[in-house]
């Protein structure tokens, strides 16, 4: 998911957004010629994420910058470890250090919030999945920090998976009756090679789904009692994914109901930034 040319192009942008003409105080402080480390350290638990766009983007702002990851990916880090190490220029180290500092507490944001869901399920077989609730021009690396947390992703856009979503429902009705079935198979004559996935608001949108053979059903903002009885009713023959008013609190009860998927937004849509800071070590 890490295309080096997506975080190339994303770091030029973010660069020049910041940077501009120059970094104006830095030029007149910091001497030309000055050599520094740096080390990067978590001030909070957390699960790390970004490090490669934060050495994508030290390199593209000065290649003699050196940046040393000392932890994996994905790894489960505690306040105060260090993440990585930066060496060379002072002036390149203090003009990119705000900029790389956001995209790693972003993303190590996304991956510990979605550890914290994972986590939350115990030995569950169901899976937590993220959702299209992302920063525009930015899933690519969101969904990848909710792998790195552990999650799994659901579909990256509309292109990859027809979603039956229920203002589909609404003006296929438009149509005559039998809408979800109706739906399903204009679906499949247009893309037959797309799995479909049909959103449930009430236990007879379930039936009507199972009726049409959708790969996936998501039931939609159900209460336990009906997840419950909707597992009951599929059978096993498809996949369901739980959404809508999933709270981190709530995740123990839904772990055995026999579910396979459940979605959750505030991955991404709205999960707070870890504390990261960068720290000069060598003058």
């Amino acid at each position: 998911m890490l295309n080096p040319t997506m975080l190339r192009n994303l770091c030029r942008v973010a660069l020049a957004e910041d940077v501009g003409s120059g970094d104006a105080t830095t030029q007149a402080v910091v001497p030309a010629g000055l050599q520094v480390t740096a080390k990067m350290a978590t001030r909070q638990d957390c699960v790390v994420a970004g490090l490669p766009l934060a050495r994508t983007l030290f390199h593209e702002l000065d290649p003699g910058v050196c940046f040393e990851p000392c932890v994996e990916e994905g790894a489960r880090c505690v306040r105060g470890q260090v993440l990585a190490w930066i060496s060379g220029s002072a002036r390149s180290i203090l003009t990119g250090e705000r900029t790389a500092l956001n995209f790693v507490q972003r993303y190590s944001g996304i991956a510990t919030q979605t550890r914290r869901y994972v986590d939350a399920l115990g030995d569950s077989p169901t899976r937590i999945l993220d959702t299209r609730k992302t920063t525009p021009g930015l899933r690519a690396l969101e969904k990848y920090a909710v792998l790195m947390g552990g999650g799994q992703n659901h579909r990256f856009g509309l292109y990859d998976r027809i979603m039956i979503k229920d203002n589909h429902r609404e003006l296929a009705k438009l149509a005559g009756p039998d809408s979800i079935q109706r739906a399903v198979a204009a679906c499949r004559e247009r893309y037959p090679d797309l799995e479909v996935e049909v959103e449930a608001d009430t236990l007879d949108e379930v039936r009507a789904a199972l009726e049409a053979k959708a790969e996936y059903i998501l039931l939609d903002n159900m209460t336990n009692e009906q997840m419950a009885e909707a597992v009951a009713i599929n059978q096993g023959r498809s996949k369901l994914e739980a959404s809508g008013n999933i709270t981190l609190e709530r995740l123990p009860s839904l772990a055995h109901l026999g579910l396979d998927f459940i979605s959750v937004g505030a991955l991404t849509h709205s999960v707070p930034a870890v504390d990261i800071g960068l720290d000069m070590d060598e003058m």
